[in-house]
């Protein structure tokens, strides 16, 4: 697969993200076909895996995806990006350096390594961010950490951050159907050398095709229960999104899917889409969007029909 770059960090330019192995999508597979379905993903090309520390089952603890993804990456771990993300809470009697660090140890255990390659803060919270960015720097300094990045954020607060310590990655949600982020975030961070890295990037499987109004999701632990576009009015209305995608996909011998990522790999060289599944087969369906390529008149067509057709449901930078 080929590669692109977080700053200097160089990562496959499809990654995986990791969250559904514990949280968000209903049932959670066996640990074992979890391990069995990352390390696929490695041999199918991608060496970028993202997760956080409080994907767990219904977030009722802390740690449950970061072990399964240490396990599974241990034995090539030198070959690999791992990211991680913290939910920033001070500790007692302690500053926001020596809060970040033990989140950080923490972490670091958890993945069986003695070092992150990009770490995130989950979301900007009461801490001031220019105070996480001088700690991001001091843990830079001393090895531990190789990058660092936030998540659901603008153009301001990424400013502020930025003139403290200079951002890897900014990890915004991102899709056809989630487009905020291209008025200011995407040129903000192609300008500053700032990789941007998409989450939910097939809209929690809308654009794969596959979710109809029919569609039943699991009561407990999925947040596609409350995903705007995925209300059964909603659906209805971005089916022509979908059927646009079909369309593209049948010319291009490839799914729907693919042709979404293949879109935003070709419109910004900056963009690591992290599609995140619990299937193994859509797992590796995501990753081969690498091999799918719009040609420029292929890309300009498929932006137009895109930009005149209305999206609805929208969760936007403040959404979950």
């Amino acid at each position: 697969m080929k590669k692109r770059k977080l700053r200097d960090i160089e990562v496959s330019e499809i990654g995986m993200g990791c969250m559904a192995f514990s949280h968000g999508y209903g049932q959670i597979p066996p640990e074992e076909y979890s391990v069995e379905a990352i390390r696929g993903a490695y041999a199918a090309g991608c060496t970028f895996f993202d997760t956080a520390e409080v994907y767990s089952p219904n977030l009722s603890g802390i740690g449950h995806n970061e072990k399964i993804v240490g396990k599974a990456l241990e034995d090539v771990r030198n070959d690999v990006v791992l990211a991680t993300k913290l939910f920033l809470r001070v500790l007692p009697g302690a500053g926001v350096y020596q809060s970040v660090r033990r989140h950080l140890t923490d972490s670091m255990k958890r993945l069986r390594t003695d070092r992150v390659d990009l770490y995130y803060l989950h979301r900007v919270g009461t801490v001031p961010v220019e105070d996480v960015a001088e700690a991001m720097g001091r843990l830079i300094d001393e090895g531990l950490i190789r990058g660092w990045g936030l998540s659901q954020v603008d153009t301001d607060v990424i400013d502020r951050a930025q003139r403290v310590t200079p951002l890897a990655a900014v990890q915004n949600i991102y899709s056809m159907v989630e487009r905020d982020s291209e008025a200011r975030v995407i040129p903000y961070c192609m300008e500053h050398g700032i990789g941007f890295v998409p989450f939910s990037p097939i809209a929690s499987g809308l654009l794969s095709g596959k979710i109809t109004a029919e569609t039943k999701f699991e009561k407990n632990d999925d947040v596609r229960n409350w995903v705007p576009q995925l209300s059964r009015e909603n659906i209805a209305g971005n089916q022509p999104i979908v059927d646009l995608l079909r369309d593209f996909a049948e010319k291009k011998n490839a799914t729907p899917a693919q042709i979404s990522l293949a879109w935003m790999l070709h419109k910004y060289p900056n963009v690591v889409p992290i599609p995140g599944s619990k299937n193994k087969g859509r797992i590796l369906e995501n990753l081969g969007a690498a091999e799918v390529t719009l040609t420029d008149a292929e890309f300009a067509e498929l932006e137009t029909s895109l930009n005149g057709l209305k999206v609805y449901g929208h969760r936007g930078l403040g959404g979950f």
